[in-house]
């Protein structure tokens, strides 16, 4: 998703402009995890950026994304770009060694 939201319309509250487009992000990421993952791949990985313009974005991680729009209605915005493109990932968390007790002499 490449795409530029504007913040300020005509006949809508900021407000409900923002929760719209909150809205239709947390659409994209719940379509985009629906998706069949590859036999290699575990979960989607999300690259987001966001920012005033194209040329001006910035690379956020996707739970900040929500965080940032809430900061351009603070900072009165008129428009925002969003681009989140998906990837699949294959990353697995480290295993945990397990600590070997040693025995106990008597």
């Amino acid at each position: 998703m490449k795409k530029i939201f504007q913040l300020i319309e005509k006949n809508k509250k900021p407000e409900r402009t923002l929760d719209s487009i909150k809205n239709e992000i947390r659409k994209y990421f719940k379509r985009e995890r629906k998706k069949k993952l590859p036999e290699d791949a575990i979960f989607w990985e999300f690259d987001c950026k966001f920012g005033k313009d194209a040329a001006s974005a910035q690379t956020l991680i996707a739970n900040d994304i929500v965080k940032a729009l809430d900061k351009t209605v603070q900072d009165k915005w008129t428009e925002c770009y969003i681009e989140i493109t998906s990837k699949p990932s294959d990353k697995r968390k480290p295993e945990k060694k397990e600590e070997e007790t040693p025995a106990e002499e008597e």
